[in-house]
């Protein structure tokens, strides 16, 4: 139900919000070198994007009366269980609140990188230390266990930046980073669910259905963009998720899928924007540049380069993102570091392919 209340609210409501972004001129021109567009179109796809995860997670969001009356079992457990979605859930919509906020200014007036960043480090904080969302132990990764203390809350606020920033790079072909968002949110939203964390699938499956509706509207030829109020809300609910699988009892899941290392599988449920985000990022420091100046460099950059559109693109990535989704899952039962390695390599080697093939040269 979340899923679908969030899709008919987009539905509805975004043409409403395309015509008042066409009467206030909220467009993004095509101006700069690196941007693909070529006629102006709204960048405040976010807002409606935010209001239909607001609504519909909390609309659909669970009550302890209505577990414990469905299931009648370990009536602490499910108080506990209960407890902790309730903590989830009020510091998520803080931490959504002011991302919102901040989205929306840099779409409208433009924001300084330096107070975004000052902003995002807020938002972290209050994600990671007041609501304890962060990764506790790596389970054999790198022969990593149990993180110390100040160890787990500097990598879950690296995790946090790395992965907000990433999704906000990608932002740069009709349709990519909605459809990323839409793969990741699902495949995390179906893990959650066969895991029991009913109220963190909730939050998964209503910004995959808030993201389906959006790319109706999205899909080349883009009639409205995101923006960064859209961008950021994907990369913080998805490190949310992430964080939160990392450190899941994966006992209640099938047996096919427990197996599978939760660092391993939250890695690889997000592997486009993260190899994506590294990559340029050594690419620009090489090039002796800022690796947070713009440019056209990424790997939709180079697709599109090579002839493939807007659609070509966008359907390279998405079967991107869910063959290395799949690899995850068909190596289960390699060793932690092995799987490591395999599903490392095999994302930046595939990333890396389009950069060996040739340009056609114009005549």
């Amino acid at each position: 139900m979340g899923f679908f209340t969030a899709f008919f609210v987009v539905v509805l409501t975004m043409p409403s919000l395309i015509k008042v972004a066409r009467m206030k001129h909220l467009v993004d021109e095509p101006t700069e070198e690196r941007k693909l567009h070529e006629r102006s179109i709204p960048t405040i796809g976010g807002i409606i994007i935010f209001a239909a995860i607001i609504f519909s997670y909390s609309l659909w969001f669970p009550t302890a009366h209505e577990v414990l009356d469905a299931t009648l079992s370990d009536f602490r457990t499910l108080y506990a269980e209960m407890g902790a979605a309730y903590g989830d859930f009020k510091i998520v919509i803080a931490a959504m609140v002011l991302l919102f906020f901040i989205g929306v200014k840099d779409d409208i007036i433009g924001f300084s990188p330096a107070k975004k960043l000052v902003g995002h480090f807020i938002v972290a904080y209050i994600l990671v230390v007041v609501g304890d969302i962060r990764i506790r132990n790596m389970h054999g990764i790198l022969g990593l266990y149990e993180l110390q203390h100040e160890v787990s809350i500097a990598f879950s606020f690296f995790t946090y930046i790395v992965l907000v920033n990433g999704f906000n790079l990608i932002d740069g072909v009709d349709g990519l980073a909605g459809g990323i968002g839409l793969i990741s949110a699902t495949a995390y939203g179906m893990w959650l669910f066969w895991a029991g964390d009913v109220a963190l699938a909730l939050l998964a499956f209503t910004l995959a259905g808030a993201l389906l509706g959006f790319l109706i509207f999205n899909a080349h030829p883009a009639r409205i963009f995101m923006g960064d109020s859209g961008s950021l809300i994907i990369g913080a609910i998805l490190s949310v998720l992430a964080m939160r699988v990392v450190d899941h009892d994966p006992s209640r899941l099938p047996v096919w899928v427990r197996t599978v290392p939760t660092p391993l599988f939250a890695m690889s449920v997000i592997a486009y924007p993260l190899v994506d985000t590294f990559r340029v990022f050594i690419v620009r420091v090489a090039r002796g540049t800022s690796p947070f100046q713009a440019d056209r460099n990424h790997i939709h950059h180079r697709l599109m380069a090579l002839g493939l559109g807007h659609r070509g693109t966008v359907l390279v990535l998405y079967s991107y993102a869910i063959a290395i989704i799949l690899l995850s899952l068909v190596t289960r039962d390699v060793l932690p570091n092995k799987g490591l390695l395999l599903l490392g390599s095999s994302a930046f080697l595939l990333a890396a392919l389009p950069f060996f093939i040739p340009l056609r040269k114009h005549p």
